[in-house]
């Protein structure tokens, strides 16, 4: 008689510990999936976003107008336009206490800077999930097929001779843990290397920006005091 060595059979017949090893790894494998259409649908809008603003930011027009433009969708900045609307708000509020050169230019600096942060967190969700995923499943996989061969041989103690299909069916259901660990684990590696490069290109291009803004505000900023 031949032995069920289908997954939910093997999954049925295994033991409570195997059993929820495999379920939390399934969980975890099906979040992992649902937090990289996430992060990848979040990255791309950043990128687009990005790539529209810049285009209107050297586009020659007024930046007072601009940030007139962003103050009435306040609520939906993101990314560059974020950082562009807490500087120039900054600049502005000291161009009109008459502050001195160096303190608009440093304090319209540190705000975009508190700005960048908050941005570089957003870009950041999830991800630690994902390497958590990543590195632990595999191991989190092994115990289970640790656990579930120790079972199989325990249930070989009182056998006068064991044969193949006796011991089968128990390493099939202690191996499909490994298994799960490896399914869960190497989409979640593959998401977190590429959405980290994708996060440090993203700050890299909003910390060039707020340099390139930083100076035209000194620019400007020294220019009136001459």
């Amino acid at each position: 008689m031949n032995a069920d060595m289908s997954f939910i059979s093997l999954f049925s017949q295994a033991s409570f510990i195997v059993q929820l090893v495999m379920a939390a790894l399934l969980l975890a494998s099906i979040i992992s999936w649902v937090f990289i259409f996430q992060k990848s649908r979040m990255l791309s809008r950043a990128r687009r976003d990005a790539d529209r603003f810049e285009d209107t930011f050297w586009s020659g027009g007024n930046l007072r107008d601009l940030y007139s433009t962003l103050q009435e969708k306040n609520t939906t900045l993101r990314g560059m336009e974020r950082i562009f609307e807490a500087g120039f708000s900054e600049f502005t509020r000291h161009i009109r206490n008459r502050n001195a050169a160096e303190r608009v230019v440093d304090s319209s600096h540190r705000v975009m800077r508190v700005t960048l942060s908050r941005e570089l967190d957003d870009l950041e969700t999830n991800l630690n999930f994902l390497a958590t995923v990543g590195s632990t499943s595999p191991y989190v996989g092994l115990f289970g097929t640790v656990w579930g061969i120790m079972n199989a041989f325990r249930g070989l103690a009182n056998v006068q001779q064991a044969t193949l299909s006796m011991v089968a069916p128990g390493i099939a259901e202690a191996l499909i843990a490994t298994a799960m660990g490896l399914v869960a684990a190497i989409p979640a590696v593959i998401a977190y290397n590429r959405f980290s490069r994708q996060v440090e290109r993203m700050v890299n291009r909003y910390e060039n920006f707020m340099e390139e803004f930083s100076a035209l505000i000194q620019r400007q900023v020294f220019t009136k005091e001459e």
